[in-house]
C-alpha cells in the first residue's frame, strides 16, 4: 500500500518542492490550503488538492478526515496554536512535520545546535502576532508544541532552516544578488565580504522533510544546511560562476555606505554575527546535501526564466553607482 503525504501549504516554496520530493518518492500526496496562489499542480492527476484554511481548525480537522494521511509536513504554521492544532488533529499518523526555522534560536552560538543552543522566549502577546520582529519566538514556540505533542505520544519533529534558497522563491531574497551578478561587472558587497549567514537550497528541505518522515524520532528537531557555508563574497564567486561571468567585488564600510544613505543591513542576507547552524544530526538519518555547483545552475537557470529580480530587497543601482563613484570605482 502506498503512504499517503498531506502538505498544508504546497504550491509557492519549499511546499512546492515538498510535493515534488514526495511525488518521486513515490507517494500519494494530497496538498492543503486556500488556492490564492496558482497551483503548479493543478494538471497533475497524482495531487490532490483540498482547499481551506489551515488556522481554521475545523477546515483542518475535516481535511484530515478526508484524507486520513500517513505523513503530514507542515509549511505554514507562523503561529504555535497551529501547530498545538495539527498536532491534536493528526495526534496518530506516522510523522507530522513542522517546518521551523533557524531563526527560533535565541542564543548566539557558532555552531547552533539543537538541544544545547537555547530556543527563543515567546511571549502571550508575540504568539499571536503576525510581524517579522516575532517570527523567531513564534517558530521557536512552535518547536516547543512539537515537543509537548511527542511527550503525549504524537510522532510530531520539527525541521529548522535557515535562509532558503533556489527556484520559485517568491521573497526574491537571493534573486537580488543573482540579478546584480546576472547585469554587472561591479558588485558592492557589504562590509568585507566575511559575514556569514548559513543558507539553504530549497530542495535540500525538501529531502529532510521526508528524510525526518521516515528516519526521524519523535520530539526532536533537526537543523538543515547547505555542506558548506560560504561567506557573502564567496557567495558572490559562486554565483558569478553560476552565471558565467566575471565580476568585480567593492567592498563598503557602514561608513562608506552612509555616504550614499545606505547601510550594512541593508543588504539581503548580510548578518553581524555569524549564523552556522550544525547538521550532523540530520546527517546521522541519511541525509546529504546537493552541491553548490548543482544548487546554483538550477537556481540561476530559474532566475533567469522568470520575472524576479529582488531589486528591492537592498541598496538601488543608483545608490550603488553612485557609492562607487565616491570610492573612485568606475563599472
Amino acid at each position: 500500500m502506498t503512504d499517503h503525504a498531506f502538505i498544508i501549504g504546497g504550491t509557492r516554496f519549499i511546499g512546492r518542492h515538498t510535493v515534488e520530493e514526495f511525488l518521486d518518492a513515490g507517494y500519494e500526496v494530497t496538498i492543503f490550503n486556500r488556492g490564492n496562489h496558482d497551483n503548479p499542480f493543478a494538471d497533475d492527476e497524482r495531487v490532490a488538492h483540498v482547499e481551506g484554511d489551515r488556522t481554521n481548525e475545523a477546515d483542518l480537522r475535516r481535511a484530515g478526515l478526508d484524507v486520513d494521511p500517513d505523513v503530514v509536513v507542515d509549511c505554514v504554521a507562523y503561529q504555535p496554536r497551529d501547530v498545538h492544532a495539527a498536532t491534536d488533529i493528526f495526534s496518530d499518523v506516522d510523522a507530522y512535520v513542522y517546518i521551523s526555522s533557524g531563526a527560533s534560536y535565541g542564543e548566539e552560538r557558532i555552531p547552533k545546535r539543537e538541544g544545547e543552543t537555547e530556543l527563543n522566549d515567546c511571549s502571550a502577546e508575540e504568539a499571536i502576532d503576525d510581524t517579522m520582529e516575532t517570527y523567531g519566538a513564534r517558530k521557536a514556540e512552535g518547536d516547543r508544541a512539537v515537543f509537548a505533542a511527542a511527550e503525549r505520544g504524537v510522532n510530531a519533529m520539527a525541521v529548522r532552516p535557515p535562509v532558503v534558497y533556489g527556484p520559485h522563491d517568491y521573497t526574491e531574497r537571493f534573486d537580488y544578488w543573482i540579478d546584480r551578478v546576472d547585469n554587472h561587472d561591479t558588485v558592492v558587497v557589504p562590509g568585507d565580504g566575511t559575514n556569514l549567514w548559513h543558507l539553504v537550497y530549497v530542495k535540500d528541505v525538501a529531502s529532510a522533510l521526508r528524510t525526518v518522515a521516515e528516519e526521524g524520532t519523535p520530539g526532536e528537531a533537526y537543523n538543515v544546511g547547505d555542506g558548506h557555508a560560504p561567506v557573502l563574497g564567496e557567495w558572490v564567486d559562486l554565483i558569478a560562476e553560476a552565471c558565467e561571468t566575471d565580476v568585480e567585488k567593492v567592498y563598503a564600510s557602514e561608513r562608506e555606505l552612509g555616504t550614499v544613505d545606505c547601510s550594512l543591513d541593508d543588504f539581503p542576507i548580510y548578518r553581524e554575527y555569524p549564523h552556522l547552524l550544525d547538521t550532523n544530526k540530520l546527517r546521522s538519518l541519511g541525509w546529504e546535501p546537493t552541491d553548490h555547483e548543482e544548487a546554483l545552475a538550477a537556481t540561476v537557470a530559474e532566475h533567469r526564466a522568470s520575472d524576479r529580480t529582488g531589486r528591492e530587497n537592498g541598496p538601488d543601482r543608483e545608490s550603488e553607482e553612485r557609492l562607487l563613484d565616491v570610492l573612485g570605482t568606475v563599472e
